[in-house]
């Protein structure tokens, strides 16, 4: 309910796979592995890397066996890669030093989901049994439900809400006929539509429907919304937020017309505005805005983080 506030939150780092797999070419394995060390380093302690799909349709990502070998892990750390298909999963269970968590992904735009995964919105739903039955023979934990698109659609336009919570309560019956409990639902803006009533209904939503499930929110800032969205899910209690280190990135199969799709809500911005409410993150700033300055070094050109640019304030007297 609104106003309880987290005491701490969970902060998800997808920077190293969502960022550079937009990047009109591809970067440095050494490099990037340098910026997933520092994200270590900082105190992240779930780092997105790399995603194991199509090397035709996101060459980027290409190379992502050998990123996860070049990596030099710290304990501690998760270090995760993202699959959309049976194919990209075993890739992923064939690479040395993947830590794998069986995620189930669902879309509310049928639109997004031929784009975005070749197939009908229910087609990629009905897989999600056989997805469920890999990752039991595989021993892989389930992490959580992915609604891509949840606030809205850049090819559909608006999303109601009752699909959503239509959605959520049939893959967490799925899960249960299945003899498993679903963790969480992470609700993505994907498109970055939402604001924060939006936010705020639909958690409000969702939680009223599963009342014992965790729920996360994945936020892309394409409007400049994020962080205003991050506050209006704090104040009802989310603890979850997938995000990006400076801003960097967004989805390839997420730009439409003349729109470009941006990335998600800034790491370094989320874990200061946390910082700033009490909330604790377990990230050190410093380090953190370091690790953003590493990743503008990298790609070249100016990026969308806040903090990194203008640095953190001084200590306010207790």
């Amino acid at each position: 309910m609104a106003g309880d506030r987290p005491r701490h939150v969970t902060i998800r780092e997808e920077g190293p796979r969502e960022g550079f797999q937009i990047e009109p070419r591809p970067y440095p394995l050494a490099e990037r592995a340098a910026l997933v060390e520092a994200l270590a380093a900082a105190g992240l302690r779930s780092i997105q890397v790399a995603s194991f799909v199509s090397p035709r349709k996101v060459p980027q990502m290409a190379d992502a066996e050998a990123l996860f070998a070049l990596i030099r892990r710290r304990p501690g750390v998760h270090y995760d890669g993202l699959w959309l298909n049976e194919q990209g999963f075993h890739r992923a269970r064939a690479t040395p030093g993947v830590d794998l968590e069986g995620r189930l992904a669902l879309y509310a735009s049928d639109s997004f989901a031929r784009r975005n995964n070749d197939c009908a919105a229910d087609e990629m739903h009905a897989r999600q049994a056989r997805w469920l039955d890999l990752y039991a023979e595989a021993g892989v934990p389930l992490s959580r439900a992915i609604i891509v698109t949840a606030f809205g659609c850049c090819y559909e336009g608006a999303v109601p809400p009752r699909h959503v919570v239509g959605l959520a309560t049939w893959v967490d019956r799925l899960c249960r006929e299945r003899g498993q409990v679903l963790p969480e639902i992470t609700l993505a803006d994907t498109v970055g539509l939402a604001g924060p009533d939006e936010v705020r209904r639909l958690v409000g939503m969702v939680r009223e429907a599963l009342p014992e499930t965790r729920i996360g929110l994945h936020l892309h800032d394409t409007r400049g919304l994020g962080l205003a969205n991050v506050a209006a899910a704090l104040e009802m209690g989310v603890d979850a937020f997938d995000s990006s280190v400076a801003g960097l990135g967004g989805c390839p199969f997420a730009a439409h017309g003349d729109h470009r799709a941006a990335g998600n809500v800034c790491t370094e911005d989320l874990a200061f505005l946390c910082d700033r409410l009490g909330i604790g993150t377990g990230i050190d700033l410093g380090a953190l805005v370091e690790a953003s300055r590493l990743a503008e070094r990298i790609v070249g050109r100016p990026l969308g983080g806040r903090l990194m640019h203008a640095g953190l304030p001084e200590r306010r007297a207790a």
